[in-house]
């Protein structure tokens, strides 16, 4: 499978909560980072930091862009707290070996953040 096929297909399995497919599009060897924390997971790691996510609701691809070999793409999560619904974005950069998924970088942000006073032109952000 080429790497866009791969990554989409992850991210509706995730989506879906399709825990038992997400090994199908992941390579022995798969290895993710995330960045944000610094930490990294194995196969059955990665898969289980997604199955036992508290509160997770919806994975949406907004953009996807991808070559036979590596994908990207940009992706809006919701959960579910006490205090209601979290958005965040991740952005999903994978690289491909032997038709699956051998890594995986990840990076997430929180949504609906304010910028840094005095960072923007005009006074945006004060």
């Amino acid at each position: 499978m080429d790497a866009g096929t791969a990554l989409r297909g992850l991210m509706t399995a995730i989506d879906q909560k399709r825990w038992d497919d997400l090994e199908s599009f992941l390579h022995l060897e798969f290895l993710c980072r995330y960045v944000h924390t610094g930490e990294s997971f194995g196969r059955a790691e990665w898969i289980r930091a997604n199955r036992d996510y508290p509160g997770f609701a919806h994975l949406k691809v907004e953009e996807l862009v991808a070559s036979p070999t590596e994908a990207a793409c940009r992706s809006h999560v919701t959960g579910r707290d006490d205090a209601g619904i979290q958005h965040f974005e991740c952005a999903s950069f994978a690289r491909m070996r032997d038709g699956l998924i051998v890594q995986l970088t990840e990076v997430w942000t929180d949504v609906e953040q304010t910028a840094p006073a005095g960072t923007r032109p005009g006074g945006a952000g004060a």
